[in-house]
């Protein structure tokens, strides 16, 4: 197999069907998304790796949202990582690629040498899904816990959408021949579609935070038992690649199953931001506002948390008072 080919399905999330089990998922390989992503900042390791599987997890949920609608995907937290955020915007159009970005912010002095998920502390993970203007945004939350991000999402489908998931995910440095080591992440994402109505059981073994195993009983549990036992034999090369492609994946997992998959959607790292975005978030503020923001320098400074990117503008620019001048 060539390089072309095996890079084929990288920064790709490939949806699927598993005919037999009631159940549908997806696929996800990142490469040059969690590049663009990473390089903009320099995350010690720990921090890296949350911000890899939660592009991961954004990459394999988001495939599901329509076309022009944006979901986001974020973590607060009390510990020395206090905030992850990830947006996915859908594509404007069908065959267009989805863009993906996201950022961290921590303090420094209190991450250790544990586990990425020790770095969280108490907070909440968060959905959030805008379908632009005329429509009120979707939120749900679940508390941070479970040991991963993976399952936090994984219990959020379970209380909010009643929805049993499930996520097997495998994110790292590669350091494959010829090439500069960089990040990879791949991921299955497993759903129960169920038939009954979705006001099921809403008392859980584990506190107050429901499981998919507390949704599903009779054939559907049994279905549900059955492809996860298949899902556990998954290795992590296989879900990161780049040597086995998606679909000989799901049919080396799943053949009893009968998978059927969709057409794949690329995804790419983009960000949003511009110069126009600056202004206007800074137009709510008053000349005397702008003032107390302007440098010595005489101009007004931003960053995009999530690219870097810098802009430099005249505070005579800026602000309410500056539009009132204008429309004069």
């Amino acid at each position: 197999m060539t390089l072309g080919s095996r890079l084929a399905w990288d920064d790709t999330v490939l949806p699927f069907q598993l005919d037999l089990s009631d159940m549908r998922g997806r696929v996800a390989r990142l490469d040059g998304v969690l590049g663009g992503i990473l390089e903009q900042h320099d995350y010690p390791p720990q921090v890296e790796a949350l911000v890899a599987e939660m592009a991961l997890l954004t990459a394999l949920i988001g495939q599901t949202v329509k076309l022009r609608w944006k979901l986001s995907l974020q973590v607060q937290s009390k510990g020395a990582v206090r905030m992850i955020a990830t947006d996915y915007y859908a594509p404007q159009t069908e065959g267009e690629a989805a863009k993906i970005r996201a950022y961290a912010s921590f303090d420094a002095d209190r991450l250790t040498d544990s586990d990425p998920f020790d770095q969280v502390g108490e907070g909440y993970f968060a959905i959030l899904i805008d379908q632009g203007k005329g429509s009120a945004p979707y939120q749900g939350i679940t508390p941070l816990a479970g040991g991963s991000l993976s399952a936090c999402a994984e219990a959020y489908f379970a209380q909010s959408e009643q929805l049993p998931t499930r996520f097997s995910l495998s994110f790292g440095r590669s350091s494959e021949p010829g090439v500069p080591e960089h990040w990879r992440a791949g991921g299955i994402m497993l759903q129960h579609m169920p038939k009954a109505s979705p006001f099921v059981a809403t008392e859980s073994g584990t506190g107050d935070i429901l499981r998919a195993d507390d949704l599903i009983d009779g054939e559907e549990g049994e279905n549900w038992n059955r492809v996860n036992i298949l899902l556990d034999t998954v290795e992590d090369m296989e879900l990161i690649g780049p040597v086995v492609p998606p679909t000989d994946l799901l049919v080396r997992l799943f053949h009893e199953e009968q998978p059927r998959v969709f057409d794949a959607q690329a995804v790419r790292f983009g960000c949003t931001c511009s110069e126009d975005r600056v202004r206007q978030s800074l137009s709510i503020y008053s000349a005397r506002d702008i003032e107390k923001m302007t440098t010595d320098d005489g101009k007004v400074t931003a960053d995009c948390q999530f690219c870097s990117a810098h802009y430099e503008l005249d505070p005579a620019t800026l602000g309410f008072d500056a539009k009132d001048d204008d429309a004069g």
